[in-house]
This record gives C-alpha cells, structure tokens and sequence, in this order.
C-alpha cells in the first residue's frame, strides 16, 4: 500500500500480498522475492500441484502465512494485491483431470477478481504462452489471437487460460478492477518437478540417470527458455508498473533454440552418455514458441538476464542434489 502525506511525498508501506498457488515452482520463488521486498506475503495452495517443500525455508518468516485453499472456491481476506498462480500448467498434470483445470482456471479466475473488487486490490493474472496455440506468426505479439484446437487434448488448459483472460478484461471494463495479465512463456529452474512432463526436466532427469533422451517428432521445433528469476523479476515489475498498464504482456526469453540443442546442451553440461531416442509428436504440439518482449522492455524495462547454460548449470546442480538426497523417493508434484 502507498500513502500520501500532507506535504504531498510518497511514503511506501508493508503491502499485504496474496499468491494462489504460491506453494508452485513460480508461485514459491514469487512468495520469496515478495519477503525480499518486504512485503506480507498469504500463500494460497490446494497442493494439487503444489509441495510444502517448495515453501519449508519460508513457514518460519513472520511475514509469511500459508493457508489450504482450493481457488474453485471463493476466499474472503483483506489483502492489497493477488497474484492469481494457482493452475496445474504441465501436460502431465492438466490432462489428468482436464475438467478440474478448466475450473480452476475459470471458476478461480470468477473468485479472485470478486476478491480483488471487493477490497479494492490490483490483480495479476499469470496467462500463458498457450494461448497462441500453434501459431502462424512468429515470434508472437501481444496483439495476435492465436491458432488453437478448442477440443483437443491441450485444450482443457490453453483455453482456460484464454477464458481467465476474457474474465479479466470484463471486470476490469465493467467493474474498473485494476488488473494485470501476463502471458509468461516456457520458464524453467529449481523447484520444477522430475515428472512434471516438461521438456527441461525430462531432459535433466534422463540425462542424470544416463538414459536415454526422449525427443518428439524430429526435434526442430522451438521453444524459448526463461530462467525463474527472471520471470519474477518481470511478474514484480508488472505489479508494480501503472494502472493504465494492463497487458497482456508477454514474458519470456526471446532467445530460441530447437529441441535437439537443449538435448544436446544438457547432455554437455551433466557429462552424461545419454543418447537420442525419437518418438511421435503429441497431438496439438507447437512447432514455434518464441516471445516478442518489446512491450516488456520498453514499459517494464524489463530483460532477461540468465542465459540458458547459466540457467541449466543452477538447475542441473538442483536436480542432482535432490537425487542425492533421494529427495523424489515418493511422488510430489509442483505448480507451473
């Protein structure tokens, strides 16, 4: 929260901040950054996807409070802002109950934006790269709508997110809530699960245990890698920017590599004697993913800053730790 003061200066106060999903890969390193910031920080998970483990280190923090919630279902507490994370986002998971996802991303998108007009709070919402689909323009711009199957496979999670993204624009239009929407794209580090079915962690964990590598279709599609930091630098920063600053914003590292590279990247980096085993590609699979950020850069001043054998080396490093300490012995999963 800002207050005025009588001789008209700004002076910045504690905000109370709410992050559904908060127990989640971003929805964990968000609920840290927030603290860092000195912010009062309610994290909000069912633990569908999410982990305890993701937020342990912060249970401790006196400006930390964690709560068992599902976002299906209306939440009433006095906050200032709401970063609604709260959605499974890998195929693995979203697939497996795809009428839950849709909920979740619709009936918790209705929920947090009655929240945040009740109290007044500015509200994020963490869109995706999906809603492209599998796009005929590239890179993609904030202002394309899009090629995507309704009823496919994927469906269940892009266009969820689509609809969360209409539900926004129409109460911020009919209701005048300060909204923000960010369409974050492929973002990968510590906290991401093993078996979580993104390619990064695949790759990782089949690599680390000397298997081998599975890449679908011939490998030459692309994707664009954005290390964690980075994007919560850039969710902040969007917060943070002015009301009349409402998106979509598209955040994401616009350096793109094809499938086969990261293989072969991630093969260098853990000195592993994997090799390549080729499988059909899944239905609905996009052939380009690559952001254009020059929105971002130019009302954000954002850029990321991590390169992805940077990025890779931290989440290698992560992921061997957590072998070693037989910390997937049981089966957990993290949000997106």
């Amino acid at each position: 929260m800002t207050t005025i003061q009588g001789d008209g200066s700004v002076l910045k106060t504690r905000r109370r901040v709410l992050v559904t999903g908060g127990a989640g890969f971003l929805g964990s390193h968000l609920c840290e950054q927030l603290l860092a910031a000195g912010h009062d920080v309610l994290c909000a998970d069912n633990f569908y996807t999410g982990s305890k483990d993701n937020i342990s280190h912060l249970l401790d923090h006196r400006f930390f409070e964690l709560i068992r919630h599902d976002v299906t279902f209306p939440l009433y507490v006095e906050v200032d802002e709401v970063f609604n994370l709260a959605c499974p986002a890998s195929p693995v998971h979203y697939q497996h109950n795809p009428v839950q996802t849709v909920k979740t991303s619709v009936h918790g998108a209705i929920n947090m934006l009655g929240l945040a007009k009740r109290v007044g709070a500015r509200i994020l919402q963490a869109s995706t790269s999906e809603v492209y689909g599998d796009p005929e323009v590239h890179p993609q711009r904030e202002d394309y709508w899009g090629h995507t199957n309704p009823i496919g496979l994927r469906a269940c999670y892009d266009e969820g997110k689509r609809c969360a993204e209409t539900l926004f624009f129409d109460y911020h239009r009919q209701h005048q809530v300060p909204i923000k929407v960010a369409r974050i794209f492929n973002t990968y580090g510590p906290r991401m699960h093993p078996n979580d079915g993104r390619v990064v962690s695949n790759f990782i964990m089949q690599a680390l245990r000397n298997e081998d590598i599975t890449l679908y279709g011939d490998g030459s599609q692309t994707r664009s890698f954005c290390f964690v930091s980075d994007l919560i630098r850039g969710l902040m920063a969007l917060m943070e920017s002015p009301r009349e600053l409402i998106g979509p914003v598209n955040l994401g590292n616009p350096h793109e590599f094809t499938i086969r590279e990261l293989a072969a990247l991630v093969i260098e980096l853990t000195g592993s004697r994997s090799k390549l085993a080729y499988r059909p590609l899944p239905s609905d699979d996009p052939r380009q993913r690559c952001p254009d950020i020059s929105l971002a850069r130019s009302a954000l001043n954002w850029d990321p800053l991590i390169p992805l054998r940077e990025g890779l080396t931290q989440t290698i490093a992560y992921f061997d730790s957590m072998l070693g300490k037989g910390g997937w012995a049981r089966i957990g999963n993290t949000g997106e």
